[in-house]
């Protein structure tokens, strides 16, 4: 099992494919598993590497106060450590979060910036409807597989769901593996809640590239137009009629986003 010892914590890890660097950083709660549609594409271009941030999936859990900052110098310590200067960053949710402030941070490690379903937080952050937050976090003595189905919607389009079950049904067994302690969610979700770059966006002078499903319920659009005109020189797709993980519903069209922005990018550097 790939893992290393980083800023007080040991990380799990996975590195897939060779040439250009790529790190992936997922969302709140889930763990590098949630790349599968992402990896197996990517890596015939790249050099991926994925990772479980902390306090979830195979990285450690420490019982202390998580913030994004945090988890972006977990994210630069572990590049340190396997050797890689400088990498295009793509972060989901709040992996989206955590690329902000690494890119701020560290803009010398970031080559690209690639920006899903995530918004700058703060003053100009959209908020999930009050209903919708309650629902979702009402998951006291409910299953893991219980409180995945209960949040299906947020997730998927209903018209996907309708006509993919074997794919939800997948998407559900995937979900399932190495499942994140409901406290160490809390932390996670605390260090979500403040989450703000929205005054620091500017020190960004990496190419950006903005998407989001339009019906969003759990960080709705509207976060990833206000990161355009945060961003003014950013590039914005959209996926129309998709929610959270459009990334895993339009996989086709997202990867191949990514990978053309990243040869555009390393075009222009050249």
């Amino acid at each position: 099992m790939p893992a290393v010892r980083i800023n007080g914590i040991t990380m799990y890890y996975e590195i897939h494919g060779e040439g250009i660097p790529l790190v992936l950083i997922m969302g709140l709660r889930r763990n590098l598993e949630w790349w599968y549609r992402q990896i197996p594409a990517l890596a015939g271009h790249f050099k991926v590497i994925a990772f479980d941030n902390r306090g979830a999936g195979r990285t450690d859990k420490p019982d202390s106060e998580y913030s994004i900052r945090l988890f972006a110098d977990d994210t630069a310590c572990l590049m340190d450590a396997l050797g890689v200067p400088e990498a295009h960053v793509l972060g989901v949710s709040m992996g989206g979060y955590i690329a902000q402030e690494l890119a701020i941070a560290c803009p010398g490690k970031v080559k690209s910036l690639i920006l899903g379903c995530t918004g700058s937080g703060g003053r100009r952050a959209a908020l999930m409807q009050p209903e919708r937050l309650t629902k979702f976090t009402a998951n006291e003595g409910l299953t893991p597989a219980e409180i995945l189905r209960k949040d299906m919607d947020i997730y998927f389009s209903d018209a996907f769901m309708a006509n993919h079950p074997d794919d939800v049904e997948n998407f559900v067994s995937v979900s399932l593996k190495y499942y994140q302690p409901a406290d160490a969610f809390l932390r996670q979700f605390a260090a979500c809640r403040e989450h703000d770059t929205t005054d620091r966006l500017g020190a960004i002078r990496a190419p950006v590239l903005l998407a989001t499903g339009d019906d969003d319920p759990l960080v709705p659009a509207q976060n990833t137009l206000i990161l355009k005109e945060l961003l003014p020189a950013s590039r914005l797709e959209i996926f129309p009629r998709c929610r959270h993980v459009f990334f895993i519903e339009e996989a086709d069209r997202f990867n191949r986003l990514v990978i053309e922005f990243i040869f555009e990018t390393e075009g222009a550097a050249a």
